[in-house]
């Protein structure tokens, strides 16, 4: 059965439920780098990094916080302003509904708005869920940083993927 949602701008409402949904995935998966939980205030360096890009939430009509997604810049020089990174986080009960690829065409539609062209993003090695999601909507491996990352005891590579838009 199909879900009924909305995409909203990411507004100071959202803090809570956004560093919560990052937390479960800090603590729970390697989706997320940090090995410790994230205080609220983390939400404002989330507003400031995303300035001037797309930053949304996902509810259901309902009004219930589903996940968040946004872009920002990979690079601060002006010679690197056709490329954004992407990132998004779903609450788990919502994984696996097709909500993930509908944010994908929303942050692809925004960033032609914008005249980017390329869309990144790193991905951990031990997170093949998201690889393969990425894969399966057109990111192709364009880099790979061998063992740089460390977690909860394990070693993992970071996986940049690629899609042009």
């Amino acid at each position: 059965m199909a879900m009924d949602y909305h995409f909203e701008p990411l507004t100071a409402r959202d803090r809570k439920p956004v560093i919560d949904a990052f937390n479960y995935y800090i603590e729970n998966s390697f989706a997320a780098y940090p090995e410790e939980k994230m205080y609220y205030d983390f939400f404002d360096i989330i507003l400031t990094m995303t300035k001037g890009y797309p930053a949304i939430s996902i509810k259901t009509d309902a009004g219930e916080f589903m996940g968040f997604a946004f872009l920002h810049a990979y690079h601060p020089m002006p010679a690197f302003k056709r490329t954004a990174q992407i990132t998004y986080f779903l609450n788990p009960d919502y994984t696996g509904e097709g909500i993930g690829k509908a944010i994908l065409g929303r942050l692809i539609n925004e960033a032609k708005k914008l005249s980017i062209d390329s869309l990144l993003a790193n991905i951990s090695s031990l997170n093949e869920r998201s690889i393969d999601f990425h894969l399966k909507n057109g990111f192709t491996e364009c880099g790979r940083f061998k063992k740089i990352g460390r977690k909860h005891g394990k070693d993992f590579d970071v996986v940049w993927m690629q899609k042009m838009v």
